[in-house]
């Protein structure tokens, strides 16, 4: 017997769509102390840690290293990572992986230590050259096996198929590929205990512009699963931001962030991202501003240049974060929703504007040309964007 909708009820058609993500995922406080079970059956005996010098300073990478050397694992450090990681860092980590026969890798840290560690995994197993990697699906492989542990919840790298490096003086090129895709995250919100104020905001905004992006990318790709991770992912961060800015020492609160970070990545990863990340790049790339910042600096004008092609996006995810916004017509519930993410930027503590982080007027015009390069990313925007938009954005966030 043939079923026929119900009158007056609108029958949604779910959108086909190819869904990528990790193999498996452990959350767990503490977990990191753990690596010695959980690690060699995927690593092998021979692990090259990946990580940044001051995560060595404050010895946070010591409970992962005893784990191993309990486990029986010989482990080296390459430590030599730093934000916006050029593409010398990866050349050395892929070269100390292969000197050291290296059967495994682990990337522990913030993304750049992440997005290093995959490319190093990938550059230690397979002699295509680094440069051949950069765009979408241009990664061959293989790689070595790779276990990825975030510190911040901000960027979702360990859950994502990209890494992003600087080439030449400020330029960003990304490599897209599922090889990238580690065979297992591991989640320890212990890790993430003690980030400073600052750095916990930007990464926070960085992680809710993933979900907000997600959420209104007209990637063919963008369906229903990404879409449902994207709102979730929103309303762990929203809710949760503020507490973990407060007091570091938050443990549940810098798990939801953990939790929500993972989620906002899944959904990226799949539905990619658009103006608001083509736009901060630039500013990363020639100022050298943390990631998380930039995004933040330009997330509420790139989102009120969106507005008329997008409102009811945004008005379905207003509510996600901020419950007590009154009802109304989309269009206005869009506008509020723009304002109250940039108040809560300005209450975490965000810069105001790009004059506040020191970016000179004369520098605009320069920042929208190289934002156009994005090309990967401005095809995602629900609104077209020209350079001329892009200055735009920039004047208006100046």
């Amino acid at each position: 017997m043939s079923r026929k909708p119900l009158a007056g009820l609108l029958c949604e058609r779910v959108m086909a769509f190819h869904f990528s993500t990790v193999p498996s995922i452990v959350s767990s406080p503490g977990a990191i102390g753990r690596l010695g079970e959980i690690a060699p059956p995927r690593l092998g005996a021979r692990v090259l840690l990946v990580t940044d010098p001051g995560l060595v300073a404050l010895g946070m990478i010591e409970p992962a290293l005893a784990s191993l050397r309990a486990a029986g694992v010989e482990s080296l450090v390459f430590d030599k990572v730093e934000a916006d990681p050029p593409e010398a860092c990866v050349l050395a980590a892929a070269a100390m992986a292969r000197d050291f026969g290296a059967t495994g890798v682990l990337g522990l840290g913030g993304g750049s230590s992440l997005d290093v560690a995959k490319l190093a995994a990938l550059l230690a197993k397979t002699p295509q050259p680094l440069a051949e990697t950069y765009g979408v699906g241009k990664a061959r492989g293989p790689r070595l096996p790779l276990i990825l542990a975030p510190t911040t919840a901000g960027t979702g790298s360990e859950v994502t198929a990209v890494a992003v490096v600087t080439t030449g003086a400020s330029d960003k090129m990304g490599t897209v590929s599922p090889i990238l895709l580690p065979d297992l995250a591991l989640l320890d919100a212990e890790l993430t205990l003690g980030l400073p104020a600052h750095i916990t905001a930007a990464t926070g905004i960085d992680a809710m512009v993933h979900a907000i992006e997600a959420f209104t990318s007209i990637n063919p790709n963008n369906g229903h699963l990404s879409k449902a991770l994207a709102r979730e992912a929103l309303r762990l961060l929203g809710a949760n931001i503020r507490a973990a800015v407060a007091n570091g020492r938050d443990l549940p609160a810098r798990e939801a962030m953990l939790t929500g970070s993972m989620l906002a990545g899944m959904a990226f990863a799949n539905a990619s991202v658009g103006a608001i990340h083509a736009l901060a790049y630039p500013l990363g790339g020639h100022f050298h501003l943390p990631h998380g910042l930039t995004n933040a600096l330009v997330m509420p004008e790139v989102m009120r240049f969106n507005v008329s092609a997008c409102a009811g996006d945004y008005a379905r995810l207003a509510r996600v974060v901020f419950d007590d916004l009154p009802a109304g017509p989309e269009g206005s519930t869009a506008d509020l929703f723009i304002a109250r993410l940039a108040s809560l930027s300005a209450d975490i503590g965000i810069p105001a504007n790009l004059r506040a982080v020191n970016i000179p007027e004369q520098a605009l015009p320069m920042l929208a040309a190289d934002a156009m390069k994005q090309t990967r990313l401005l095809v995602n925007n629900p609104r077209p964007v020209s350079e001329a938009d892009a200055l735009g954005v920039y004047r208006r966030a100046f």
